[in-house]
């Protein structure tokens, strides 16, 4: 048989069993999100000042670029859980949009001294571990969906996979974060959903190839 072939007869397989496979995705996109947030409460918590946080801007700004990369992420995977169909890889526009934005505020309201401080922060640490711990049963949850799939490239169906746990994880950390700063979002929330994107990619490699 043909790539081609293959290719289509896996995609009319998809299209019968497309309603299953994201059936499947959207309950463990959602039971993660909820573990996660259960995971939150139950060690570090929301932050204490979280109704005054809601009225800033910065804090308005962070939760909005985590919950936009979030939706992307998951409009990617399901799109990657069908071999024939084409990542939308304009859903990740907005994200994009939001992080410059939110640089280009940072640097332009900001004393240059000040920026180095606000890149850090005070919890750069706790982020990093907290994400990806926050994350790891939401990608567990995601993969196990996918293994339902035929993905056409399993590596990368896994690397968005931990991209979609990541971005849900960060969402539900920002509630308790309270670094603010556009500067420290973009730079150690990335780094924590991107260890989760890697980790997805190495598993996915393995679980979802076919």
């Amino acid at each position: 048989m043909k790539t081609e072939d293959l290719i289509s007869a896996l995609s009319r397989d998809a299209r019968r069993t497309g309603p299953s496979v994201h059936g499947r995705l959207a309950v463990a996109l959602a039971l993660g999100a909820v573990v996660a947030f259960a995971l939150l409460t139950a060690s570090i918590g929301i932050r204490p000042d979280i109704f005054a946080a809601s009225r800033t801007m910065l804090f308005d700004l962070k939760m909005l670029l985590v919950a936009t990369l979030a939706i992307a992420a998951i409009a990617l995977v399901r799109a990657a859980a069908r071999p024939e169909a084409a990542l939308p890889k304009a859903v990740l526009v907005v994200p994009v949009l939001l992080v410059i934005f939110g640089i280009g505020h940072e640097v332009a309201t900001q004393l240059p001294s000040a920026l180095p401080t606000r890149l850090v922060g005070k919890n750069w640490g706790v982020c990093l571990i907290a994400i990806p711990l926050l994350g790891a049963l939401p990608l567990a949850a995601i993969l196990t969906a996918m293994t339902a799939a035929a993905p056409r490239d399993a590596t990368l169906a896994g690397a968005l996979s931990g991209l979609a746990a990541g971005a849900i994880a960060a969402t539900v950390y920002g509630l308790h974060c309270t670094d603010d700063s556009p500067l420290f979002v973009a730079t150690w929330y990335s780094i924590a959903i991107a260890m989760l994107a890697g980790a997805g990619a190495g598993i996915g490699r393995r679980v979802l190839a076919w």
